[in-house]
């Protein structure tokens, strides 16, 4: 098996998912939450696992739904939830960032988008400069939900592409024409709501370079402020409904990278900078000044300019990133509606971070943001650990050669080795990932 061939993680934390367990629970959400210091700035995600359909290609927590009722069934315990939050926040915390995401957050109607918000706002107020994302399925929004998020005060949108070709959807389960996705971004501007996410997906069945090339050309037209450019991750072991796409009509790693250099100098002709592995924003966007600035981050979401250390994921099987550790919610909806009925929180997984998990944390996100780590930095974080940080980094330069470079002040991955940074990074993962499914590196 060769680099290109890897299964790694894509690190948007450490340490990853699969090395979560039961030992972390509610007990400690309980105690990191009410521990955040009073006037804080956190980030709030809140998870709606519904669709009207399943796409075949989506490995995320979802449930198909032909009706509003057990959205509603759900919305009602989310709000519950979201008041024991509350009751347990320190006095003068602002919201910094609200992310809805799912599922498709846009399935609900007018008057859940205006009562979920308002559940939201009675715990903590959005704050000055902060941001109100929510995920947009063309295909399951109208103008009466735009208005709704509209007043509710969403700032900024983030609309699921994948590929506009008709074959390839046919194939991913994915029917989503270029005409509906304007149409959507248009309402949304019109709506005032002018900062736009748009994702696309490189490694898809029969996508080729013409095909993904004509795509993103495609996509540019809707001058998107974001674009992430994600490779897609097959993993029916994890994701049965991915077992409905022909494995055989997927392209090889070597074409997966040829597919992503198209479309990444697609996007650079058209000047988008590029950011981090798989992230390109238009040079005025905050994202790109973060790159720029050095202050760029990585979570659950993927790259953000967020700096705020409390991320609280509400929702079945959302999870929390506190200074102390991660936490996750029950990924079953029963499970996690029966403990937040019982005034319980929904915890039952998750990690206490050691202080090697915080060191080895910093370093992986610096390599993802920036593909550098400055040792002063890391030696100043980590004062104790100096001998330790310059043994692991050296160690790294001999492992990968001409792909990195070592100076005194810094370990770097020259340009040709940045489409292998998730296996470089891997090499600083201490974690067993014998059992742990992920996929492919590039």
């Amino acid at each position: 098996m060769g680099l290109f061939d890897a299964k790694v993680p894509r690190y948007t934390s450490y340490p990853t998912a699969p090395q979560f367990s039961s030992k972390t629970t509610g007990e400690d959400t309980h105690k990191w939450i009410t521990a955040i210091p009073p006037g804080s700035r956190i980030s709030l995600y809140l998870h709606i696992p519904f669709c009207r359909r399943l796409c075949w290609f989506c490995a995320c927590r979802t449930q198909g739904t032909s009706s509003n009722a057990p959205v509603a069934t759900y919305l009602s315990t989310l709000k519950r939830e979201i008041s024991l939050i509350g009751e347990l926040l320190p006095e003068n915390v602002t919201l910094s960032r609200i992310h809805w995401g799912g599922g498709t957050p846009t399935l609900l109607d007018p008057e859940m988008i205006a009562d979920l918000a308002h559940a939201v706002a009675d715990i903590a107020p959005l704050a000055e400069n902060g941001e109100f994302s929510v995920e947009i399925d063309p295909n399951e929004i109208d103008q009466t939900r735009i208005d709704a998020l509209a007043a509710a005060g969403m700032t900024r949108a983030s609309i699921g592409v994948q590929d506009f070709d008709e074959e390839i959807q046919t194939t991913i389960g994915r029917l989503q024409s270029f005409d509906v996705t304007q149409s959507a971004a248009e309402m949304l501007r019109n709506a005032g709501i002018v900062s736009l996410n748009t994702d696309i997906l490189f490694g898809l069945p029969h996508q080729t370079t013409e095909k993904i090339a004509a795509s993103v050309q495609k996509l540019l037209t809707l001058s998107p402020d974001r674009v992430a450019l994600y490779g897609y991750a097959h993993v029916p072991w994890m994701a049965r409904r991915q077992s409905l796409i022909p494995s055989e009509a997927l392209p090889p790693p070597e074409t997966r990278l040829q597919l992503f250099e198209t479309a990444r100098q697609l996007f650079e002709w058209d000047g988008y900078r590029q950011i981090g592995i798989d992230h390109f924003a238009v040079p005025h966007d905050p994202l790109a000044v973060a790159a720029q600035t050095g202050q760029l981050r990585r979570n659950f979401q993927g790259y953000t300019d967020e700096p705020a250390e409390v991320l609280i994921g509400l929702g079945a099987s959302a999870i929390s990133r506190f200074p102390q550790g991660y936490t996750q919610n029950n990924p079953a909806t029963s499970g996690y509606t029966k403990s937040i009925r019982a005034d319980e929180l929904a915890t039952v997984r998750g990690h206490r971070f050691s202080s090697e998990d915080l060191l080895r944390a910093r370093l992986i996100e610096a390599l993802m943001c920036d593909f550098e780590v400055s040792i002063e930095e890391l030696t100043d974080r980590f004062q104790d650990r100096q001998e330790h940080i310059r043994g692991l980094l050296n160690r790294a330069a001999r492992h990968f050669g001409d792909i990195v470079e070592m100076t005194p002040q810094a370990f770097k991955i020259l340009p040709e080795g940045q489409p292998l940074t998730r296996i470089i990074a891997r090499y600083f993962d201490a974690y067993d990932m014998s059992n742990a499914g992920h996929a492919s590196a590039i």
